[in-house]
This record gives C-alpha cells, structure tokens and sequence, in this order.
C-alpha cells in the first residue's frame, strides 16, 4: 500500500512538473508566435518601423510579466491569466496595426534594421523555448531570460519611436541582443536542470 502511494505521489509531481514546463514552454511559444507576425507585418509593408516599435514596447511588458512570474520558479493560476490576458492584448494590437492604413516600407533601411531585430528575437525566444522543452532551462533561468529579453525589446521600441532606425541605434540594439545571445547560452549549458 505505501509503495502503491509513493508511485502514485511520484507520478502526480512528474505530471505537475510536465504541466509547469509545458505552461511555460506555451507562453514562450506564444512570444515566438508574436514576434513572428510583427516581422510578417514589416517584410509585408502592413507595419511601418514605427508601430513595429509600439508593439516591441508592449512585447517588453509581456516579458516583463513573464519573469515576475517566473522568478519562484512556478506559475500560479492568478498569473497565467495576467500574462495570457497581456498577450491577448498584444494579439489583438498587432492585428490592429496590420490592418489599419498606415503603411510601411519593407525595403527602408530603417524597416530592414527592425526586420533584422525582430527576427534575432525570433531567434532567441526560439533557443529559450527549446531550452525549456529539452529541460536545459528552469523556470527561474527563464525569467532572468525573459528579464533581458524585456531589455532588448525596450531598446527596439525606443529606436522606433520617431519611425526610424538609425544605424548606431541598430548597434546599440545588437549589443544588446548579443549579450542576451550569451546569458541563454550560459543558462542552457550550466548544471542546472528542469526538475519533472
């Protein structure tokens, strides 16, 4: 009978902890999915470089939320909704931008430079996910992840805040995303591991 319960006890905190890692596999996988359709917006001229940016700075407050709420590690119920209802939001901004009648100009130096960040955070939302998935990244080491990517999506929309990317803008924004290059990798191979 105790041996029957220690299994049972065993199987339901595996099943706790694929259901944790799946949650924050799926809110990673929806950032991935956002960026995606900002870039779709920019290569397609349905987003100038400027709403891009507006969109960036929400994105940052996305990533935000995620790491407050992942900074104990878990996903309570009261913050999968506070971040699903921000990434609603998010959803329904983008969709709103795509199809109002400001148009950009996806061959612009400026909406290349943005082409060119969104999809490094493309990139990089990818790596964190299949950290996650692979079990290389715990939830505490996704949100530092998130923390710095909130960093470079700031510094994206403060670029694009007058329409235009500068080149030495662009430069800073690289640094950035280089840096947090650098934090996924180190997360992704230290000793630490998903635990479930």
């Amino acid at each position: 009978m105790k041996f029957t319960l220690l299994i049972s006890s065993m199987m339901l905190a595996a099943s706790a902890g694929a259901f944790a890692q799946s949650t924050t596999a799926g809110s990673v996988q929806r950032d991935v999915n956002q960026q995606e359709r900002i870039q779709q917006g920019l290569q397609s001229g349905q987003l100038s470089t400027k709403e891009a940016g507006k969109l960036e700075r929400e994105e940052s407050k996305v990533d935000h939320l995620q790491a407050q709420a992942l900074k104990d590690g878990k996903l309570s119920t009261d913050e999968k909704l506070r971040l699903n209802a921000a990434q609603n939001k998010v959803s329904g901004d983008i969709a709103a931008a795509k199809s109002n009648n400001v148009k950009g100009n996806p061959t612009s130096a400026s909406s290349e430079r943005m082409q060119a960040d969104v999809q490094r955070n493309i990139n990089q939302q990818k790596r964190v996910e299949a950290g996650v998935q692979n079990g290389s990244l715990t939830n505490h080491e996704v949100s530092k992840l998130e923390r710095g990517q909130a960093h470079v999506d700031r510094k994206e929309a403060s670029a694009a805040r007058d329409g235009h990317v500068g080149a030495a803008e662009e430069r800073g924004i690289q640094r950035s995303e280089n840096r947090q290059s650098r934090k996924i990798h180190r997360q992704k191979t230290d000793a630490q591991e998903r635990k479930g």
